[in-house]
């Protein structure tokens, strides 16, 4: 999975540059594996971002500005939306991407994982032992009848 971060190289505004160069620099910064795309110099990535940034995460006037965030086809988000999950602390989760291993959620996933196998692993003993006491109730139920009609028969 490739991170695709939609750029304008040669923009007028320093607010849309000081948030192009956070992004990336906080991408680099998590060593994540993602590309840059500029759309100042190719139409062909201005247009794609454009067509692929969901109608109801465009601005009133319907052109999104950079920087654009998509995780291969799917759109992740625009600035505002990675501001907040770096400040959530949950920029993998933003981006599409598995925790690092090591990292407190991949830990806490990891444990997560393992509780539910232990409970997995506690029903299947708890059926195992249902049906064994079924099986024993039922040989039980066998016997009486097997003694009965011998008890009849005599």
């Amino acid at each position: 999975m490739v991170i695709k971060v939609f750029l304008a190289s040669s923009s007028g505004s320093t607010a849309i540059k000081k948030k192009q160069q956070d992004v990336v620099g906080f991408l680099e910064a998590l060593k994540v594996d993602y590309t840059q795309l500029d759309i100042a110099c190719n139409e062909d990535n201005r247009m794609w971002m454009r067509q692929n940034v969901p109608t109801e995460k465009k601005p009133t006037n319907g052109i999104p500005l950079p920087p654009q965030i998509f995780n291969e086809e799917s759109y992740c988000g625009d600035y505002d939306t990675f501001f907040d999950a770096k400040e959530d602390n949950s920029v993998y989760e933003f981006l599409g991407l598995p925790p690092p291993p090591g990292s407190k959620r991949a830990r806490a996933e990891e444990e997560e994982e393992q509780e539910e196998a232990d409970e997995d692993r506690e029903e299947e003993e708890l059926r195992q032992l249902e049906d064994e006491e079924e099986a024993e109730v039922q040989e039980e139920e066998e016997e009486d009848v097997e003694e009965t009609q011998e008890e009849e028969a005599e």
